[in-house]
C-alpha cells in the first residue's frame, strides 16, 4: 500500500527482458533499465521496489537474477535494504546527461606554483581524459605488456588460492613467491636465504620508504645521486635528514665527490640506482663498484640499492648486492614496470637483521603486503613465462630506444651520452625544461623536468623523455 511518503513501484517496473544473442546477461539488463529509471526521475528516493518474487514472476525470470541486480544496486547506493520489509530507491541525485563529472580535463598549475613532485604525482593519478601523454609515470604503455601472461596467472590464482586470500597473509611476504625470488636472484649472481634475508613489499616505493623510516633519523646525513629518482627526495625531506648530492655519471658516482661528502659529513647512507639509472639510462662498472663499496667500508655507512629497472638490463648488471653480499647493501626491487604497475610487488633483500627490523616496521605501517598480486607475480615467475616475456620487451624498448635519439636529434635537442639500456633518454633541450613542462602540460602532455630530479630543486635545460614517446603523435612538442 501506498503512503504519502513512499509508494510502491510498479510490479514489472516497465521492464522486458531480452533474451536475443548478442544481448547483455539479463542481471546487467536488469540494472541498466533501473537506471534509466532513476535518470528519468520514475522512481524517486523513498520508492519500495518491487519483491524479488513479484519481479521475477512478472518478468519471467530466476529469482537469483533480481537479487543479483538488485544487489548491484544496493553497491551502486542508488538502492538500500530494510530487513523484513524490502528495497528502496535511496537518496542520492544522479549526475544529469550532457554534465560531465569531470572537474578538470587538464592538470591545473597555477602560473606562480611550482612544478614540483606533488604536482607531478596529483597530475599522474587523476583522470585527464585531454592528456595525450603522459611521460611523467615511468611505466610502459598497457599495450606494451602481456597482458595473456598477467590474466592467465590472475585466473589460475583465482582457481587455486581458495579459502587463503581471505587472511592477512604473512608478514615477511608470500612464501612460495619468496623462494622464487630467492631463484631469480641466484640467477642474476646474488644468493639469498628466503626466510631470513628476502622480504615482500608493496612496490619500491614502499620498500625504500620503510627503509629510510628505519635507517635514518632527522638530522643524519645522506648521500644521493644527482640526477636521481625524485620520489627519494620527497621521502628524504619529509624525514628531517641532510641531503648531500654526488654527480652521477657514466660509470657510476663520482667518486671524489663521494669520498670528499663522506669524510666531511659521516653520512649515514647512501642512495644509489646502480643498473639502469633512472633518469640517464646508465650502469655502474665493476671497477667503480669496488671503490663505492671500499668508501662505505672506510666511512662506515649502509646502501640502499634501487633495482626498479634492472631487468632492462642487457645481460647481469653489476649489483653492489652481489659484491658485498647483503652486509652493507639493501637491495629493493619490484615488478611495477615490467608486469603491471598495479600489482604493487616489490621485494628487499638484506641481513637478516635487517629484514626483522623492516617486517616490524611494514607491520606498523600497515600490517602485510596484499597476497593476491604476490600470488600472481609468483605464478608468472614460477610458470617460466617471464624470461621470455622480458626478452620480448626489451627488444622493443631498445629499438624504440634508438627511434627516439633519432627524433630527438630531429628537434634540434642533445644526448650527450647514450643510455645503454631502459625506458628513457635523457635530453638536453637547451631551454628551462621546467618552462617546457609548463606549456607541454597545458596542451594535455605530461613531462618530467630536470629540476625534479636535483636535489637542490636547481633549474635545468634536461629533460627525462620516455623512449614511448616515439609512438605518440607529437606534432606540438615539435612546434615548441
Amino acid at each position: 500500500m501506498a503512503t504519502n511518503t513512499q509508494t510502491v513501484a510498479s510490479n514489472t517496473l516497465g521492464w522486458q527482458p531480452q533474451r536475443a544473442g548478442g544481448m547483455p546477461p539479463l542481471v546487467e539488463q536488469l540494472v541498466q533499465h533501473c537506471l534509466q529509471l532513476l535518470q528519468h526521475h520514475s522512481l524517486r528516493a523513498g520508492t519500495r521496489m518491487p519483491s524479488v518474487r513479484q519481479l521475477a514472476d512478472s518478468a519471467q525470470v530466476s529469482r537469483d537474477t533480481v537479487v543479483q541486480a538488485y544487489d548491484r544496486l544496493v553497491a551502486q547506493g542508488v538502492l538500500h535494504s530494510r530487513p523484513g520489509a524490502g528495497f528502496f530507491v535511496s537518496a542520492i541525485p544522479l549526475p544529469h546527461k550532457g554534465k560531465s563529472t569531470k572537474t578538470s580535463s587538464m592538470p591545473i598549475l597555477a602560473a606562480d606554483a611550482a612544478f614540483d613532485t606533488p604536482f607531478l604525482l596529483r597530475s599522474m593519478f587523476r583522470p585527464t581524459p585531454g592528456m595525450q601523454f603522459d611521460g611523467s609515470t615511468g611505466i610502459l604503455p598497457p599495450s606494451w605488456m602481456d597482458h595473456d601472461m598477467l590474466n592467465a596467472a590472475v585466473r589460475a590464482v583465482g582457481r587455486s588460492a581458495g579459502m587463503h586470500l581471505l587472511g592477512y597473509g604473512a608478514p615477511q611476504g608470500y612464501a612460495p613467491l619468496r623462494q622464487q625470488l630467492a631463484a631469480y636472484l641466484i640467477g642474476q649472481g646474488l644468493t639469498v636465504d628466503p626466510e631470513q634475508q628476502l622480504m615482500t613489499v608493496a612496490g619500491v616505493t614502499q620498500g625504500m620508504d620503510l627503509i629510510l623510516r628505519s635507517t635514518l633519523r632527522p638530522g643524519d646525513a645522506v648521500l644521493v645521486e644527482d640526477p636521481a629518482w625524485f620520489m627519494v627526495f620527497g621521502m628524504l625531506r619529509s624525514l628531517g635528514v641532510q641531503v648531500l648530492p654526488v654527480p652521477r655519471g657514466r660509470d657510476g658516482p663520482d667518486l671524489q665527490v663521494l669520498e670528499r661528502m663522506a669524510q666531511a659529513h659521516r653520512p649515514k647512507l647512501l642512495i644509489t640506482n646502480t643498473a639502469v639509472h633512472n633518469p640517464t639510462g646508465f650502469s655502474l662498472t665493476l671497477g667503480a663498484a669496488y671503490d663505492v663499496l671500499r668508501l662505505a667500508e672506510q666511512y662506515d655507512f649502509a646502501i640502499l640499492e634501487d633495482d626498479t629497472y634492472a631487468d632492462f638490463h642487457p645481460g647481469q648488471p653489476v649489483r653492489l648486492a652481489t659484491l658485498d653480499r647483503l652486509r652493507r647493501v639493501m637491495l629493493v626491487g619490484g615488478f611495477s614496470k615490467t608486469v603491471g604497475a598495479s600489482l604493487r610487488v616489490g621485494y628487499i633483500a638484506a641481513q637478516p637483521e635487517r629484514i626483522r627490523t623492516l617486517t616490524d616496521a611494514k607491520l606498523l605501517s600497515g600490517l602485510t603486503s596484499p597476497e593476491l598480486g604476490e600470488r600472481v607475480v609468483h605464478r608468472i615467475l614460477a610458470d617460466g613465462q617471464y624470461r621470455k616475456h622480458l626478452l620480448r620487451l626489451r627488444e622493443r624498448i631498445d629499438n624504440v630506444r634508438q627511434r627516439c635519439l633519432r627524433m630527438v636529434e630531429g628537434w634540434g635537442w642533445q644526448v650527450h651520452q647514450e643510455p645503454i639500456a631502459g625506458m628513457f633518454v635523457w635530453v638536453d633541450t637547451g631551454q628551462d625544461t621546467e618552462v617546457l613542462a609548463r606549456k607541454m602540460a597545458a596542451q594535455g602532455v605530461l613531462l618530467a623536468p630536470g629540476v625534479l630530479f636535483s636535489p637542490q630543486q636547481m633549474s635545468s635545460t634536461m629533460l627525462r623523455l620516455p623512449v614511448s614517446i616515439v609512438e605518440t603523435p607529437m606534432t606540438g612538442l615539435i612546434s615548441l
